[in-house]
C-alpha cells in the first residue's frame, strides 16, 4: 500500500511565514553587523593601556564615548607596550585585519625615548600609512612631541614629521596624543609618562572631535 504524506495548507503557510520571518531577522542582523565601523588602535603602551584596568585604556574609553553618542563602531586594541615604529612595521600585516575600516596609528614615542633618528621614524610611519591606504583603510595619525631633555636639535627634527606625513598622505592628524595630560601629575601614573584612567578620559575628550568628523564624513559619503 502506498502512503501519501501531506501537510494541511494552513500549517504549511504558518511554517513558511515563520521561516521567512527568521530569514528576514537574520538578514537584518547580518546587515547591522556589516554596517558597524571597525576601528583598530595600533600603537604602543599608550594604546595598550599600560597598568590600567579593564575598560580604562584609550581604545576602550574611546569606544564607550563614541557609542554613547550613537555611533555604531567597534574598536580593537592592537597596542603593544614598548613597540617602536620598526616593530610596528614588522607586525602591521598580522596585527591589523583587512576588515578594519579605520586605523588610529599611534607610534613613535619609544623611538624618541631611545633617541632613534627621526628620519628612520618618519620612514617607518610613511610605509605603514602607505600600506594601510593601499588596503583601502582610512588612517588617523596620532602625533608625538620630543621630550625636552633630548635637546632642541632632536625636537626640531622629530616634532614636524607627523604633520609632514599627514599632509603628504592627506590624512587626519592628532597633533599631540598626550595633549592636556603630559606634565600633569594628577593625570599620570607614578612613572610620570603614562596616563592614568583620568588622563585617558581627558585624551578621549580632546580627540573625540577628530573621530566625530571622520565618522560623520564617512556617513555622508555612504562609506
Amino acid at each position: 500500500m502506498a502512503f501519501k504524506f501531506f501537510r494541511p495548507v494552513g500549517q504549511f503557510t504558518k511554517i513558511s511565514s515563520a521561516a521567512a520571518a527568521l530569514i528576514l531577522a537574520l538578514s537584518i542582523c547580518v546587515a547591522a553587523r556589516a554596517e558597524t565601523i571597525q576601528i583598530v588602535g595600533f600603537g604602543d603602551s599608550l594604546m595598550a593601556g599600560y597598568n590600567l584596568g579593564p575598560d580604562e585604556g584609550f581604545p576602550e574609553q574611546l569606544e564607550n564615548a563614541l557609542k554613547a553618542e550613537g555611533y555604531d563602531i567597534s574598536i580593537a586594541n592592537a597596542g603593544v607596550s614598548g613597540d617602536t615604529t620598526s616593530g610596528g612595521l614588522s607586525r602591521l600585516e598580522w596585527s591589523v585585519p583587512e576588515e578594519a575600516d579605520i586605523v588610529l596609528l599611534e607610534l613613535g614615542a619609544n623611538d624618541m625615548l631611545r633617541g632613534i633618528p627621526p628620519a628612520s621614524t618618519e620612514q617607518n610611519l610613511d610605509r605603514m600609512i602607505a600600506t594601510l591606504k593601499e588596503r583601502g583603510q582610512q588612517v588617523i595619525l596620532a602625533g608625538m612631541l620630543a621630550a625636552p631633555n633630548l635637546g632642541e636639535d632632536y625636537a626640531a627634527a622629530f616634532n614636524p614629521l607627523y604633520e609632514r606625513l599627514a599632509e603628504k598622505h592627506e590624512i587626519p592628524l592628532i597633533p599631540f596624543f598626550l595633549d592636556g595630560v603630559a606634565a600633569e601629575p594628577s593625570l599620570l601614573l607614578e612613572d610620570g609618562m603614562h596616563p592614568n584612567a583620568q588622563g585617558v578620559e581627558r585624551m578621549v575628550e580632546r580627540i573625540l572631535p577628530t573621530f566625530r568628523k571622520v565618522l560623520d564624513e564617512r556617513s555622508q559619503e555612504g562609506a
